[in-house]
């Protein structure tokens, strides 16, 4: 039984009662996250539906840093990528999925401190639907990086470090944005921005981390 129209009004976006390929439901969420959350939440998707969304979101993600750091790795990143990054990938990849769960009960905990409304299986749904809609540009800035890695010898400026580093790193951006609009919507706030502000803080304090540990040795 499809969703009703009426539980949409004031969103933006292609809600119909009749059924729509994920292709399609991809490209509404980019144009309106907090609807599209809203819908999957009134969906009711049961859990396995909700580990296929991780498992093609842990896929694409495999997919993209494989690609960055295996098939096309810039000459300036290939100190900060580990020599065992073979196995590195393959645990991130068997392990994605379990982190996602942990990770939507972090967020759903903080959450109910600030009076968030949501549930841990609302939240959980927004933040893995959220994973596989952000999961297309992290394909895009691997995309990326093959283009100025078959470039580094035309262009020397794609050697430098501030030039070819962004991109590795470029698909964090969405990824946050769209996980703090589902998050807001799960949970019932009306203004996303401070949901943003703490995800990108503590994005930046994990990268900051990893550029400590590789620094020091850590790998």
């Amino acid at each position: 039984m499809g969703v009703q129209p009426e539980a949409y009004q004031g969103y933006t976006g292609v809600f119909s009662t009749n059924r729509t390929s994920m292709l399609e439901r991809v490209l509404d969420a980019w144009k309106d996250m907090r609807s599209s959350a809203r819908r999957m939440i009134d969906e009711a998707p049961n859990e396995g539906r909700l580990v296929f969304m991780v498992l093609l979101s842990d896929l694409v993600f495999f997919l993209s840093w494989s690609i960055k750091t295996v098939v096309a790795p810039m000459s300036s990143a290939s100190d900060l990528i580990p020599l065992e990054i073979s196995v590195w990938l393959v645990g991130a990849l068997m392990l994605r999925t379990a982190c996602m769960y942990t990770f939507s009960l972090i967020v759903y905990g903080f959450c109910r401190l600030f009076k968030g409304q949501g549930t841990w299986y609302e939240t959980r749904v927004c933040v893995f639907w959220a994973a596989l809609v952000a999961a297309p540009f992290g394909f895009i800035a691997a995309l990326v990086t093959v283009s100025m890695y078959s470039l580094e010898e035309y262009v020397p400026l794609f050697r430098e470090d501030w030039i070819s580093l962004p991109p590795y790193w470029l698909g964090l951006i969405p990824f946050v944005w769209f996980i703090s609009e589902g998050i807001s919507e799960s949970h019932k706030f009306k203004n996303s921005s401070p949901v943003f502000m703490v995800m990108s803080l503590l994005s930046l304090v994990a990268l900051i981390g990893v550029f400590y540990m590789k620094a020091n040795g850590a790998w």
